[in-house]
Order: C-alpha cells, then sequence, then structure tokens
C-alpha cells in the first residue's frame, strides 16, 4: 500500500456514516419506526433509509473509493467526483426523509420531495457507479474480489431504480401502470438489490481482501471463490430479474424468492468456508482486534441464515423477517463495517502522516495509533446489544428492543470515540511524531500520495 494515492474525501464520507448510524440508534432507543410502527409506515421507513443510505451505502462507497484501486492495481478513475456525490446523497436522503414525512402527514404536502429525492439520490449514486465502473474497466483483468464488488455495483444500479420508482409512484409523479405494480409487490427485491447485492455481495468481496491483507492470508481465487461468485450472482439475477419479471407477467414471485434463497444459501455457505480458511492460514500468529471484530460480524450472518432456515421452515419468516434484516443490517453489515473501520482509519492515518517518512526516521508501527484493550470492551458491548436486541424481536418485546438500541448506542459512541483517537494521533507518543510528520485533519485527507 506504501505509494498509493489517499481518496481526499474517505474520512468525511465515514465521519456523515457514522453521524447516520448514530441518529438511527437514538430513533431506535426511542421507539420511532419499527417494531413501533409497522414495517410499511413511513417513519419504519425512514429509519431503514437512514440505515441503508446514510450509514452502510455512505460507509460503502467512502471504502470503495479507497479501496477499490487497490484491489484492481488502478489509480481512481476521478477524485473530484466524490464530493459532489457525497453532497448529492446526503441532500437526496434528506429530501427523501421529507417524502416519508409528507405521506404521514407531518409535511406540507406541495413540494415535490419523492421527485427531488429521486433526482438527487439518482445523479449521486450515478456518479458512484460511474466514478467505480471506469476504475473498473481501465484494470486488464479483475481478481475475484473486484468481480464480487462488480456485481454489487450492478446491485446498485437495480436497488436505485427500483428505489426511483417507488418514489415517483409515491409523490404521485407518475400512475404508469408497470410502476405501480413493481410498487405494490417490488418490495422484497428492493431489499434483496440493496441489502443482498449492493451491501453485502460487495462486503465479501472486500473482505476477502482485506481479511486477507491484515491477517497476511494468502488471497483466495480457487474453486470455492469462484463458485461462490457464480452461485451469489445467480441468486442476485433470480431475485431481482426474475422478482421484476414476475411482478410484471402476474407470476409467482414466491417461487422466485425461495429459488434465490436457497442458491443465496449456497453462496454463503461458500463464503464462509474461505472465511475459516483465511483464518486457519494466516501468518499473523496474533489477530488483531478489527479480525476478532470481524469473525462476530461473521458469526451474526450466519445465524441470520440459520434463522431464515428455521423461520422458513415453521412457516413463520414472515413474522419475523424484520428481526433477520436487523441482524443483517446491524450484526453482519454494521458490525463488520465498524471492525475494518477501526484499522482502515489507523492505517489511512498512519499511511497520510507516516507514509513519506518511512526509511528517513524513526516512525510507529500502525498498530501503535490505537489502544486494543480499551476498544475491545465497547466492540462487545455493541455485539451483545445487537444479538439481545434480535432476540427481543423474535420474542416480540418492542421495549426490551429499545433497552438494547440505547446499549448499541453506547457501544456505537464508544467505538467512534476511538475512531477519533486514532485520527488525531492521541495514543502516539509525542516522540513518535518526528519533525515533517503532521497530525491530519479529521474529516478529510491532505495528502494524495502516501
Amino acid at each position: 500500500m506504501i505509494g498509493v494515492s489517499l481518496s481526499r474525501w474517505t474520512m468525511s464520507y465515514f465521519a456523515a456514516a457514522l453521524l447516520a448510524l448514530v441518529a438511527a440508534e437514538v430513533m431506535m432507543t426511542s421507539g420511532y419506526g419499527f417494531p413501533n410502527a409497522a414495517p410499511h409506515a413511513p417513519e419504519t421507513l425512514i429509519l431503514v433509509h437512514v440505515v441503508a443510505i446514510g450509514w452502510l451505502s455512505l460507509l460503502m462507497c467512502g471504502a470503495l473509493f479507497q479501496f477499490l484501486p487497490v484491489l484492481v492495481n488502478r489509480p481512481l478513475y476521478s477524485n473530484e467526483l466524490p464530493l459532489p456525490t457525497l453532497l448529492l446523497l446526503i441532500s437526496g436522503l434528506a429530501a427523501l426523509i421529507l417524502g416519508f414525512l409528507q405521506l404521514a402527514g407531518q409535511v406540507d404536502p406541495r413540494p415535490p420531495f419523492f421527485a427531488i429525492a429521486s433526482t438527487l439520490l439518482g445523479v449521486g449514486f450515478v456518479l458512484v457507479l460511474w466514478n467505480l465502473a471506469h476504475t473498473l474497466s481501465a484494470a486488464s483483468s479483475l481478481p475475484v474480489p473486484a468481480r464480487f464488488v462488480a456485481v454489487g455495483l450492478v446491485s446498485l444500479a437495480a436497488t436505485a431504480a427500483f428505489g426511483i420508482i417507488f418514489a415517483l409512484v409515491l409523490g404521485g409523479a407518475t400512475d404508469y401502470a408497470p410502476f405501480v405494480a413493481l410498487t405494490g409487490a417490488g418490495l422484497p427485491f428492493h431489499i434483496i438489490a440493496g441489502l443482498g447485492g449492493w451491501l453485502t455481495f460487495t462486503a465479501i468481496g472486500v473482505s476477502y481482501r482485506l481479511l486477507a491483507m491484515f491477517m497476511l492470508a494468502p488471497e483466495l481465487e480457487g474453486v470455492s471463490t469462484r463458485a461462490a461468485l457464480y452461485l451469489g450472482t445467480s441468486a442476485l439475477a433470480v431475485a431481482i430479474a426474475g422478482g421484476a419479471m414476475a411482478i410484471l407477467l402476474h407470476g409467482n414471485s414466491g417461487v422466485v424468492l425461495i429459488l434465490a434463497g436457497a442458491i443465496g444459501l449456497a453462496a454463503l455457505a461458500l463464503y464462509g468456508r474461505d472465511v475459516l480458511c483465511l483464518y486457519r492460514t494466516r501468518k499473523r500468529l496474533h489477530i488483531e482486534l478489527n479480525s476478532r471484530m470481524a469473525a462476530l460480524a461473521l458469526a451474526s450472518l450466519a445465524a441470520s441464515a440459520v434463522l431464515f432456515i428455521i423461520f422458513l421452515v415453521l412457516g413463520r419468516l414472515a413474522d419475523h423477517v424484520g428481526a433477520i434484516v436487523f441482524l443483517l443490517a446491524f450484526g453482519w453489515l454494521s458490525g463488520l463495517g465498524l471492525s475494518q473501520l477501526y484499522k482502515i482509519v489507523a492505517f489511512l492515518t498512519w499511511l497520510e502522516c507516516y507514509g513519506p517518512l518511512l526509511g528517513k526516521t524513526r516512525t510507529p508501527r500502525v498498530q501503535d495509533l490505537v489502544v486494543e484493550t480499551r476498544a475491545r470492551k465497547w466492540f462487545l458491548f455493541y455485539f451483545i446489544a445487537v444479538w439481545l436486541g434480535a432476540l427481543a424481536l423474535v420474542a416480540g418485546y418492542p421495549l426490551a428492543f429499545q433497552l438494547t438500541a440505547a446499549a448499541m448506542l453506547v457501544g456505537t459512541a464508544g467505538i467512534v470515540a476511538q475512531l477519533v483517537r486514532a485520527r488525531r494521533l492521541d495514543d502516539v507518543d509525542a516522540l513518535l511524531l518526528p519533525q515533517g510528520a503532521h497530525r491530519p485533519p479529521l474529516l478529510l485527507s491532505l495528502s494524495q500520495q502516501a
């Protein structure tokens, strides 16, 4: 990674994403949205999109602007686009929230907030796709992790397309019959495209590379890894394209969901096998905190799959899909994101501050920028709270869920405090800040080359 170009606005994406996570946890703690409101209620839709766009999508975009060039060994297509992209996505999310508040009768119905949100978010995600797709296309060949990301980007396009159609119909901008049909029955496929394709499939691809890099394990591109890619891609194609066709042609979308789910579970099983291989073949004997906490996120993913199978067999899947989605969003995706942020923030800060000085003077190690014993309790607090929250949803205890959400908020605040300390070099001995080194700004990188 020495000599890699640092994405100027990645830290800003991370900061905005973390603020959205905290906002979502505050909403859950106060009882706003599900389970105190119906799954389709405006309050629940606000909560869901603050998590999906504000937290997870901004986090993923920030990470990809920095690490996709590492995956393909090519520079980011444009270092200027991430800032306007960020502004478009944040303003689009704000307009979307106002649109949902219009549905709830809490905002003047006259401004066309859904149409505004469709435009802003649509342009924002087009810029994401334009920048990352051009970065991918510049590579002579794509390693397997980058192919996962490529499929994730196609899923992002599908997710955005579903979302724009829903917003235009809900906002009264169109009554085109196929769009109305998709809005009425397409929500499961919108969720699969976003949560399963854009966020999970992309996270899988990035995790293959990051876990191997941070644990000094051999990179996997063998039969099982390629099979996971092909099966996962097939599952997403069946769910997204097949689901849309089933709705438009008045077919049985339930069969599509079952088929896609079976193929997807097989892909996840292969991914789990590969991850165990990475942990077993690592050269770093002492696993750092980010990799240990990533294991808990992966356990949450496995638990989500097990719950899906159990409730499907029992015929109770519809009753408990909220608990499964919660565990996927906060145990798997958020848990993985927070665990890797702990390493990424320290790593990028080290690159920016000390990378140019390597070989010229004494520098600390990346792990010297953090204090793992202090951060570990906050991660454990967070994960235990998430697991208890999922149990509260399964058991049907909204008040207990609010208490676990409050605990999640406390854990998240503790983790964020450790990220800020790492970025500010608060735990680095002053003697290890030699002449020529500088404390980087909190929200952006001033260095383009480390």
